[in-house]
């Protein structure tokens, strides 16, 4: 029963989403067009928008609804660098676990019962490199940050590494989309912030564990 009324709230607040357009409301058009009056009320209340905007992105993220990345910019133009990035690395990480727990809390038994010995294999590897190979997913943007929240939570993983390998593991592009925010007024799209140059530096970056592991566990058997 508590499983049919937590899916009936996600399956209603997606719709609502999509029904009242409230895409529109997190668009870049739409708070380019009101950022004056925005962030004068922002200088006003700066403890009210702090926390109505960490509220919102949670449920934004939490909910695996479009506007992430449009709110990570809007962050950095209106709190800056520093303040933007420890808002949006929070938020992110608090709403992609709420995003993992509701998969696993709804679709984990279905799956288990469905695809048991298959998904075995996977919890098997997880339960010995999970945190490499997420951490791997966080690094490289070209996987959608909501995917990766859903299908981690269909596996045995432990809620807490999932949470400190995505928080480390989304900061680079957090910082990114943050920084590009504090010139907002020349960006149209969210499309150009990730150059090829820029993926394949993320893409390196997320090898490097591997490699060091690799290296680690020959020293150990050349000793051994």
């Amino acid at each position: 029963m508590k499983k049919a009324i937590l899916a009936f709230i996600l399956i209603a607040a997606i719709a609502a989403y999509f029904v009242f357009d409230l895409g529109q409301v997190l668009s870049l058009e739409n708070f380019k067009a009101s950022q004056a009056d925005i962030v004068a009320a922002k200088d006003a209340n700066p403890v009210l928008y702090i926390t109505g905007f960490f509220i919102l992105y949670v449920a934004v993220t939490g909910l695996s609804i479009p506007g992430a990345a449009i709110m990570s910019l809007v962050a950095g133009a209106l709190f800056g660098v520093v303040l933007g990035t420890i808002i949006v690395s929070f938020a992110s990480t608090i709403g992609a676990t709420l995003a993992f727990l509701s998969a696993r809390f709804v679709l984990r038994d279905w799956v288990q019962g469905k695809f048991g010995e298959r998904l075995r294999a996977i919890d098997d590897g997880l339960e010995k490199d999970g945190a490499f190979y997420l951490f791997t997913l966080r690094l490289i943007p070209v996987f959608p940050f909501f995917v990766i929240n859903l299908l981690m939570g269909l596996t045995r993983i432990k809620t807490r590494t999932f949470f400190w390998v995505s928080q480390l593991g989304m900061l680079p592009a957090t910082v990114v989309f943050v920084n590009a925010g504090t010139q907002i007024s020349r960006i149209d799209s969210t499309a150009g912030l990730l150059s090829p140059t820029l993926i394949a530096s993320f893409a390196a970056l997320a090898l490097f564990p591997w490699v060091a592991k690799g290296i680690v566990a020959l020293v150990k058997r050349s000793r051994g």
